[in-house]
């Protein structure tokens, strides 16, 4: 075997070995069902309950469905859901690094056994002025939504809200008049490891770090 190796040039050991060295690091391992998606957002939904109690509730898993809507893949035995089939109208808005504890304590929580959830923490809620919701003024941004439509199967609960207005904190904003992901430091939720990061570095443009893949030929 030796004798072999010996008369193989060099370079094509080399070539060979590193080869094979890239494919060791590409080697990845199964972890069995994860819920790898990364990031998810931290969502604070808001809604009034009877005698326009307020209520607050985190959850990760919430997106946009399309430009004027929000989806909301929570159980239907939360209070806060309950709160919102009730009222027709909720808040969603985004925790920031400032709010931190409170955000994660609205997780903890829940408010079908404590009955002073919100006023725990010693927030502030206003009525909202373009839905039946309250607002929470301790978050930056908000999205205020009335109840659209309730979508449920085997494999899901969802609520999806009409977006009527988005209102923001002028501290978040760039000087084009949008939010500013920087200056918001909004929270970011890890599935992996169970831990809140801050959103804050761009490392692009979306539809533009992709363009020159689209002047590319790829051989025959």
């Amino acid at each position: 075997m030796s004798k072999i190796v010996k008369m193989i040039p060099c370079y094509v050991l080399f070539f060979y070995f590193c080869r094979m060295n890239c494919y060791e690091k590409i080697m990845k391992k199964d972890l069995g069902v994860v819920q790898a998606v990364y990031p998810m957002p931290v969502l604070m939904i808001a809604a009034y309950g009877e005698n326009d109690k307020v209520n607050v509730m985190n959850a990760a898993w919430g997106m946009i469905c399309s430009e004027d809507k929000i989806a909301l893949f929570i159980d239907e035995s939360h209070k806060t859901t309950q709160n919102i089939l009730s009222r027709k109208a909720f808040t969603v808005s985004i925790a920031d690094r400032k709010h931190m504890e409170a955000a994660d304590f609205f997780g903890i929580a829940t408010g079908n056994k404590m009955a002073d959830k919100f006023e725990r923490t010693g927030y502030t809620a206003v009525k909202s002025s373009h839905v039946d919701a309250p607002v929470i003024e301790e978050f930056p941004v908000v999205m205020e939504c009335e109840l659209a439509e309730v979508v449920r199967t085997e494999s899901m609960y969802c609520i999806v809200g009409k977006i009527i207005n988005t209102a923001a904190e002028e501290a978040v904003l760039s000087e084009n008049g949008k939010v500013d992901p920087v200056k918001l430091e909004a929270l970011i939720f890890d599935q992996f490891q169970h831990g809140y990061y801050v959103s804050g570095e761009r490392a692009g443009k979306a539809w533009n770090a992709g363009m020159g893949l689209m002047k590319k030929e790829t051989a025959d």
